[in-house]
């Protein structure tokens, strides 16, 4: 199965570059060099990760994760800066990013991480599905 990635970064010839690179791998990417289009990009098709950057202007990756995440719990979100520290490392991920990554980053290592992340999103779906069918269950009178 193909990974879906959204990867989202102000630099647009970075974001078309990574992109091609990701694709020539198998993976279905989109793009986005907003955090806002992101967000609503996140909120209207289902992406498996999104790679995210830290540093954008107007709204940042910390921001764009906390809205991706109040509304898509599940997703798997990836920071990517040019710009890391430990603290901002430590706050993504008690935020819920997926792990945080330093530009430029390894492709290998960020396709490494992508499909781990797509397996950590598949199993909190059929979780979040066999929650559903339980309550279901439990609720009606067979």
């Amino acid at each position: 199965m193909n990974e879906r990635v959204l990867l989202v970064d102000d630099e647009v010839e970075f974001v078309e570059t990574l992109a091609e690179r990701m694709r020539t791998r198998g993976m279905e990417v989109d793009t986005s060099t907003s955090a806002d289009e992101a967000i609503a990009k996140a909120e209207a098709h289902a992406f498996d990760v999104i790679i995210l950057d830290l540093k954008m202007p107007g709204m940042d990756g910390l921001q764009a994760l906390q809205a991706i995440k109040a509304k898509r719990p599940e997703m798997q979100v990836i920071l990517l800066t040019g710009h890391a520290t430990l603290d901002k490392g430590i706050e993504a991920m008690k935020l819920g990013a997926t792990d945080f990554l330093e530009k430029p980053a390894d492709l290998e290592e960020l396709t490494e991480k992508i499909k781990k992340a797509q397996t950590k999103k598949m199993i909190l779906v059929e979780k979040q599905t066999e929650e559903k069918i339980r309550k279901i269950i439990t609720e009606k009178a067979w």
